[in-house]
């Protein structure tokens, strides 16, 4: 049952303009002094949920974006910041990219955290979507498959570090610790200082193409899922939650369905659903310019993710609409009884579900950010939390 909820927090400044026929997301350029503010913002949501009773506040890491979308360059940094400005609310990672990382430094960092903010750090890892990050730092993008070698040979190696007291270890990409001489003897192994406190870490990463490489993987390592929102396009898919839960039993943990999943949707509480997509609708469509060639928006063809960047095509471009969004069910839009009878149907369909996160999406202000989970909070969590 649905009794934890959290909001995640891509990372994005206020905006001067919206929507498909405001300033394209290419020709968006900001001075440090605009882009920085993001940290002010991300200030006043999370201490809004922490005083609100949400559990966790998420946060995505993102390098390079002057057009202003995601703009927390280091997650674990800001969750020791956001721990000594709030009191209860946990911080999480969701994500940090491991291929733009050695995998020792963002194990000893998140151990740092982790020891820091006395266990309210959450630990996430993703494979990364952006070629001029993940590039940029030297890792694999365009190339898929050395991607998603390199990260789970990333991950293998911080499971390691946090489990083990010493380890070693040798793959495609790492040798860890070479072998060489340290004062008097030939190195064979190495540990981790700082190790992590609390144990077993929790670990989560998003879940996107959905394969079954890649939830095997998951569930190797114990790690959870996040679908939705800013983790992937679109809602839940029932065969995507079904295809988890087998994995899961077969590794040991039987859950019902929905159990080790955060599943995330897009909010906005109106007077009425008519109301709530007019006034969202901006936030959607610079969501879609943003996220869209990024491959985020299935079945978009060539013309169409040109359209996005030419406000004249936009509108004529027959791209999907808001009200297909909440069609869909990735957005819930409507009266807070609407919206506490819609997350009512979604528990049902999925009993083991005891999280979701509830937010807004890129390019949302703060001040309407700051309102929805402040309205949230008062009228639609009293029916799930006691």
């Amino acid at each position: 049952m649905i009794n934890r909820f959290g909001s995640l927090f891509a990372g994005h400044i206020d905006l001067d303009d919206m929507g498909f026929d405001a300033t394209p997301a290419n020709d968006r350029f900001y001075s440090n002094e605009r882009l920085a503010s993001v940290f002010d913002k991300t200030d006043a949501i999370a201490t809004t949920m922490d005083k609100k009773g949400y559990d966790t506040f998420w946060m995505a890491e993102h390098h390079f974006q002057r057009e202003g979308y995601e703009c927390i360059g280091n997650l674990l940094m800001e969750s020791v910041h956001l721990c000594h400005i709030t009191d209860n609310i946990k911080i999480g990672c969701g994500f940090n990219i491991a291929p733009m990382w050695h995998p020792l430094r963002l194990a000893e960092d998140f151990a740092t955290a982790d020891i820091l903010t006395k266990g309210r750090t959450i630990f996430g890892v993703g494979r990364g979507y952006h070629t001029r990050e993940v590039e940029v730092f030297g890792a694999p993008m365009l190339d898929a498959d050395a991607n998603r070698d390199l990260f789970e040979e990333q991950v293998d190696i911080m499971m390691k570090a946090f489990n083990s007291e010493s380890f070693s270890h040798q793959g495609k990409n790492y040798t860890i610790p070479p072998r060489v001489p340290y004062r008097g003897y030939e190195l064979e192994e190495i540990t981790l200082v700082p190790r992590p406190v609390n144990y077993p870490v929790e670990c989560w990463q998003p879940v996107v193409s959905a394969s079954d490489r890649g939830l095997r993987f998951m569930a190797k390592h114990g790690i959870k899922g996040i679908i939705g929102g800013g983790a992937a396009p679109g809602g839940a898919q029932q065969s995507v939650v079904e295809a988890w839960q087998k994995i899961e039993a077969e590794h040991g943990r039987e859950t019902e369905l929905g159990g080790n999943l955060i599943i995330s949707f897009s909010v906005y509480l109106a007077e009425s659903t008519d109301q709530g997509i007019r006034e969202a609708r901006s936030f959607f469509e610079e969501n879609m310019k943003m996220f869209a060639p990024l491959g985020f928006v299935r079945g978009l063809t060539d013309d169409q993710i040109e359209a996005l960047g030419d406000p004249d095509r936009a509108y004529t471009a027959n791209l999907p609409t808001l009200e297909q969004g909440v069609e869909g069910g990735s957005w819930l839009i409507g009266t807070p009884e609407q919206v506490t009878e819609q997350l009512m149907s979604i528990q049902k369909q999925y009993p083991g579900l005891e999280e979701i996160n509830v937010g807004m999406p890129v390019g949302t202000p703060q001040s309407v950010i700051i309102e929805q989970l402040e309205q949230f909070a008062e009228d639609v969590m009293p029916a799930f939390k006691n």
